[in-house]
């Protein structure tokens, strides 16, 4: 079955760096989407950044978050730069079956456990 599993959050202070992965097994996603997705407590999930064959990104992490995939290890990475607390979240991983489909939630099909990132001030 698909699985994806992310790692690589933790605990930075405001203006350090993470980078993110999701790795994917069970299926090839290099022609799909994938996205991240993030969800602080008490909020609803929302949408960080996706790629397919371009990138996108929400307007809060654009110019400090950069989403990439290296389809040979089908794994798909956000490089987050700049931190600041508000960006404090679980971050999700998840993939589409769409080639197109990005913004939304129900636009995916598979999501990873989550990893926590937490930015301190």
């Amino acid at each position: 079955q698909v699985q994806l599993v992310e790692s690589g959050g933790g605990l930075v202070q405001a203006g350090g760096s993470l980078r993110l992965s999701c790795a994917a097994s069970g299926r090839t996603f290099s022609s799909n989407v994938m996205g991240w997705f993030r969800q602080a407590p008490g909020k609803e999930r929302e949408f960080v950044a996706a790629i397919s064959w371009r990138t996108y990104s929400t307007d809060s992490v654009t110019g400090r978050f950069t989403i990439s995939r290296d389809n040979a290890k089908n794994t798909v990475y956000l490089q987050m730069n700049s931190l600041k607390p508000e960006d404090t979240a679980v971050y999700y991983c998840a993939a589409s079956s769409s080639l197109s489909a990005w913004r939304l939630p129900q636009d995916y099909d598979y999501w990873g456990q989550g990893t926590q990132v937490t930015v301190s001030s």
